[in-house]
């Protein structure tokens, strides 16, 4: 059985359907490229990018009561982080519920902070990509080491 037996016999609606395959094809594949060029990657770094992320957690064993009060870059006190400039992201605890965040290299000069357990953290820029985030309980004004996320703009 040939091909225009199974399309319906006429060679013209072989090659109305071959036309149409095309046409498609080809608005998807402006589409596509319309797209991509849409969404290129952003300059790292630049002026309203996301310029630093820490998720901080704390000793796997030991919580963020355990976070040594020098700057440090452990694995294993941070469960994601990530700095535009491509250096490292550490953490100290300055005090009780208070912390303080580097993103060395980077010059974010804002960030926001979010905290886990019903809880809130104030974020204050130190300077230098340094910042100090400050984690309260809901609804109270006592600090508590808890874990946060911080993203640095």
């Amino acid at each position: 059985m040939d091909v225009r037996a199974r399309l319906g016999g006429s060679p013209a609606t072989v090659i109305s359907l071959m036309a149409l395959f095309f046409a498609l094809g080809g608005s998807a594949f402006a589409v596509g490229e319309r797209i991509q060029a849409s969404t290129a990657a952003q300059p790292r770094c630049a002026n309203g990018a996301v310029r630093g992320i820490a998720v901080v957690t704390g000793h796997p064993t030991g919580g963020m009561a355990n976070v040594p009060d020098q700057f440090t870059g452990a694995a294993n006190l941070f469960s994601r982080r990530f700095n535009c400039a491509r250096k490292a992201v550490q953490v100290r605890r300055a005090a009780g519920g208070v912390f303080e965040v580097r993103f060395v290299g980077n010059a974010a000069p804002s960030a926001v902070g979010s905290a886990f357990n019903d809880a809130y953290a104030d974020v204050e820029p130190i300077g230098g990509g340094v910042f100090r985030v400050t984690v309260h309980p809901a609804g109270r004004d006592d600090k508590a080491d808890l874990a946060f996320t911080i993203v640095a703009v």
